[in-house]
């Protein structure tokens, strides 16, 4: 892809999406694909090279198995997009055919409480069209032997639609196709925001170059900076970069078959990565937020917390070696752990795109249609979000979902 132009080619623009990592792209593309909209606009990343972005340091996932039927829904959208992604795409032959590598997610409860969140969840997610099933500690044994279950009740698991897929040729091709279109994307960045003399509209936005652009309406998909940006609005928006830990290793015996995406109770994840690897994700006890740009590894975690979880649940990974260990961020959303979707109850052209506290990227291709959507239409026109809306945060209604990792 072209390199980007530091300086916008207009001083005015219908949308200026703040952010063009995964969300902002979404909502681009989607724009640029919906009939009903002739406006312009403008994607403003502070670092085209997306290197600590959030969209580049993501397992790259996706899972049906939420406790809440929305954020169900919003996966098997995510699903069927990426499995006809060409077709979504206007058969664009330099969009690449796709698919899930079904490897699916394992939950782990080994006591009674979380093996009735389970129960529960499975419940929702099969009144949704989900294929999840609940399999007790012999049937975990049966169909994957290489598991210590011996403090296991229940494991939840489901092999459709459920694993790995290949997010970065998504977000590629919605960034390709959105700027062949007429989407602006400058690498630059939004450091200060003007309103209207009533207070209730953003008139401009100013740029690090020190450049003013006029704007009709502002889509904060800033990320783990969300906060951040909403304040350059006066805004108070409860989320924070959270720090997570990835490391990547190979097993000395490979496992015989892929591994889910298994959640043990301790909150350690690990996954099949291919070719005798596997890929871990885990974050310190103790959990605060921290700066923009603090990406420093806690090289302590592997060996006094990980290993020895990973070598109890999976005894062949007694023997394994790091190949590759970085930081990332959650988004991490500390009112209610879901998504924050549309306009601000008083800064009305103000919308947010935030918090997915780490369930960001599966959730892009619904969230991108919705919140373009509601900048055409000024509603939900396909699934309703009307949930996420960021009015529950002053009205202190957060919506539970129980499978946050």
């Amino acid at each position: 892809m072209a390199s980007l132009s530091h300086l916008p080619p207009h001083p005015s623009y219908d949308v200026v999406i703040v952010g063009g990592g995964i969300m902002g792209a979404s909502v681009a593309w989607f724009l640029s694909d919906m009939a009903d909209f002739t406006g312009s606009v403008l994607v403003v990343e502070k670092d085209s090279t997306y290197v600590n972005s959030s969209t580049a340091h993501t397992n790259s996932c996706m899972r049906q198995q939420f406790s809440n039927i929305l954020n169900v829904q919003i996966s098997q959208f995510a699903a069927d997009f990426v499995k006809n992604i060409r077709d979504y795409m206007g058969g664009d032959d330099l969009v690449p055919e796709l698919s899930i590598q079904n490897f699916g997610y394992m939950y782990l409860a080994d006591n009674e409480p979380f093996a009735d969140v389970l129960r529960e969840s499975q419940a929702v997610q099969i009144a949704a069209g989900a294929a999840t099933e609940l399999l007790d500690a012999a049937a975990i044994q049966q169909a994957y032997p290489f598991y210590n279950v011996d403090d296991i009740l229940l494991g939840s698991i489901n092999l459709v639609d459920e694993g790995y897929w290949d997010g970065t040729a998504v977000f590629d091709a919605w960034r390709r196709q959105s700027r062949a279109r007429g989407v602006d994307y400058i690498s630059n960045e939004v450091v200060a925001m003007t309103k209207n003399t009533s207070g209730r509209q953003i008139e401009s936005v100013t740029l690090k170059s020190g450049d003013v652009i006029n704007c009709g309406q502002v889509v904060n998909a800033s990320g783990p900076r969300a906060d951040r940006t909403a304040k350059m609005a006066g805004i108070t928006l409860p989320v924070e970069p959270r720090k997570r830990y990835s490391w990547i290793f190979a097993a000395s015996e490979p496992l015989e078959q892929d591994l889910p995406l298994t959640i043990d109770p301790t909150g350690v994840h690990v996954r099949e990565n291919g070719g005798g690897t596997y890929q871990c994700g885990a974050h310190s006890e103790i959990d605060p937020a921290v700066d923009y740009d603090d990406f420093t590894m806690d090289f302590g975690l592997w060996e006094s917390h990980v290993w020895p979880v990973l070598a109890h649940r999976i005894p062949q990974f007694e023997a394994i070696k790091v190949q590759t260990e970085w930081a990332g961020h959650y988004a991490y959303n500390v009112f209610d752990h879901n998504a924050i979707i549309g306009p601000h109850t008083e800064v009305t052209n103000f919308h947010f795109l935030n918090g997915f506290s780490g369930h960001g990227l599966q959730q892009s291709p619904a969230m991108g249609r919705a919140m373009a959507e509601l900048l055409i239409y000024g509603e939900y026109r396909t699934l309703d979000m009307s949930a996420f809306n960021y009015s529950r945060i002053p009205n202190n209604t957060p919506i539970i979902e129980k499978a946050v990792i």
